[in-house]
This record gives C-alpha cells, sequence and structure tokens, in this order.
C-alpha cells in the first residue's frame, strides 16, 4: 500500500479507478464504473489508485495542454 492508496480519514482506498484523457491531454482518474464526466475519455487503464497515478506519471510527461505545445510548436 502506498500512501496514494489511504484515505484522508485514514481509511485504505480500496476503489478501482479509470485512467481518463480529455482533449487537451490532461489526464485525471475516475471511479471505475461510474459515468465518465463530459469531455474525458477512458484511456483503457484501470487499477488501484497508486497503480493508476502511477501510469499517469509514466505517460503524462509533458504537463502543458496540448493547445499550449502545438502553438509552441508553431512558433
Amino acid at each position: 500500500m502506498s500512501a496514494a492508496d489511504e484515505r484522508e480519514d485514514g481509511q485504505v482506498d480500496e476503489e478501482r479507478y479509470v485512467v481518463v484523457v480529455n482533449d487537451e491531454e490532461q489526464y485525471s482518474i475516475w471511479e471505475d464504473g461510474a459515468p465518465v464526466p463530459g469531455g474525458w475519455t477512458p484511456t483503457g487503464f484501470t487499477g488501484d489508485r497508486s497503480a493508476c497515478l502511477a501510469h499517469i506519471d509514466a505517460i503524462w510527461t509533458d504537463l502543458r495542454p496540448r493547445s499550449l505545445r502545438v502553438a509552441a510548436e508553431q512558433a
């Protein structure tokens, strides 16, 4: 268990999560089985909270929104 698996009340978070991404290629996690909010798309990666956050850390290396990256590339 990591600190990411512990809720604010000290209980272990046993929920499953799905990694989601928006049109700006920003990542987040959402409870698995809950409706994904508009503007977000599941990436296909699911797991416990710490696994999902580790996955995001590994793939989201440039935190700038996609529109900013594109503008910088065109400049």
